[in-house]
């Protein structure tokens, strides 16, 4: 029996989540032995583990990476609150010398860059195959053993500012990088021309069927007195959340009556209550919070909707669209390798006037909402087989 090892950081609600948890459920029980290493045994989906994987124990060091370092202090990992601290002050120098926008690219490549040599292994196990699903992917290099080692892209590098230098030798090391789309290569290229060889194509992998039961296993407390457009995602800046209530009430002016359901958590929520309450959209966008089933809820909806500023690839329109709803999605780099435009969903520009011009415009025309629902009913977006890629990996 082969045996694989999966690292990955939590169950929190997320796309790579929910991804995890369609790779996990496609492997072949009966061949593969699969052993899934999580930083903290935590997260809303933490319970739809799929049976037959093997869950390593939680080990201190690695809780602490997602933790203030206060907290680190406390539970007396010293050697990773050092390092941290060291990698945080490293990106912050990196990040102003070289005039980046953002230091967040770097603080998270540099918070395990630093703190490596302070964890222990995760298993003494030799695998056939190790799998690093979320970067950074130091981990997976130096603290577990495998034949054969594969990381995963789950988000548009072009919208990243990083240490180009300094992931090039991480993802180097890998015999594979794993791409869920076209667009995403690219993009990987674009900042890593030399790992352009190492690229093996595996898009995220679903199950409509289960998605589909999911969807009549639970209840919303959505209100369908009015046309309703749900959107689900963490809360935050890449989704551009913070947006919608801007959107909404641009929609609201040109005549368009409905309500805007958020599901989602993370720290754009006081910024997006704020615009809510600046922009008088009370009654009109609400904030959900993080549901581990949201399938009842995207289930209950007229038009699904992701004004996203960049994505890698948006697994909950896929879900979406399993489920039959229309979907809007905005000009993001990727879109168009999201859907195709006018069969199975439209692409709106990312500007919020236009942006609301055209989600309005849909709500107003009933057969082109039924059309694509119909066009996505009538899709299989199931594809299971992508685990076979993984296999053939392997041998």
């Amino acid at each position: 029996m082969k045996k694989v090892l999966v690292l990955s950081h939590a169950m929190y609600i997320g796309g790579a989540e929910r991804a995890l948890i369609g790779l996990l459920s496609s492997f072949d029980k009966s061949k593969y032995q699969v052993d899934l290493f999580l930083m903290k045994h935590d997260g809303e989906l933490f319970d739809l583990i799929p049976e037959g994987i093997n869950l390593l124990p939680e080990i201190k060091q690695y809780t602490c990476l997602g933790e203030p370092i206060a907290n680190t202090l406390k539970k007396g990992c010293f050697g990773v609150a050092f390092g941290r601290f060291i990698g945080k002050k490293r990106a912050k120098s990196f990040t102003k010398k070289h005039g980046l926008k953002s230091p967040v690219g770097v603080e998270v490549e540099y918070s395990h860059k630093y703190t490596k040599k302070y964890m222990p292994k995760i298993s003494d196990t030799e695998y056939d195959l190790v799998i690093s699903f979320l970067t950074p992917h130091y981990f997976g290099i130096e603290k577990c053993v495998g034949k054969k080692k594969l990381a995963w892209i789950h988000t548009d590098y072009s919208f990243i500012d990083i240490d180009t230098e300094s992931e090039t030798r991480m993802w180097e090391q890998y015999d594979g990088i794993v791409s869920i789309s076209e667009s995403v290569s690219k993009a990987f290229i674009s900042k890593f021309p030399t790992l352009g060889d190492k690229l093996v194509r595996i898009d995220n992998i679903y199950s409509p069927d289960a998605i589909r039961k999911s969807a009549l296993e639970g209840q919303s407390e959505i209100k369908t007195d009015k046309p309703v457009i749900v959107s689900c995602g963490r809360l935050h800046e890449q989704k551009n959340f913070v947006s919608v209530p801007i959107i909404a009430s641009e929609m609201k002016r040109i005549g368009a009556d409905f309500r805007w359901y958020i599901l989602g958590s993370g720290t754009e929520e006081g910024k997006i209550r704020e615009n809510i309450e600046k922009y008088g959209m009370e009654d009109t966008v609400i904030l959900l919070g993080s549901k581990a089933n949201p399938y009842p809820y995207i289930d209950a909806c007229d038009v699904y909707a992701q004004p996203s500023l960049y994505e890698g690839k948006a697994i909950a329109v896929l879900e979406a669209q399993i489920l039959g709803k229309p979907v809007v999605i905005t000009d993001f780099a990727t879109a168009k390798s999201q859907l195709k435009d006018g069969f199975d969903g439209i692409i709106v520009p990312l500007e919020n006037r236009a942006c609301a011009e055209g989600i309005a415009s849909l709500l107003f025309d009933g057969e082109l909402m039924l059309m694509l629902s119909e066009n996505c009913m009538s899709t299989d977006y199931g594809n299971a087989c992508e685990v076979e890629k993984i296999y053939k990996f392997m041998e």
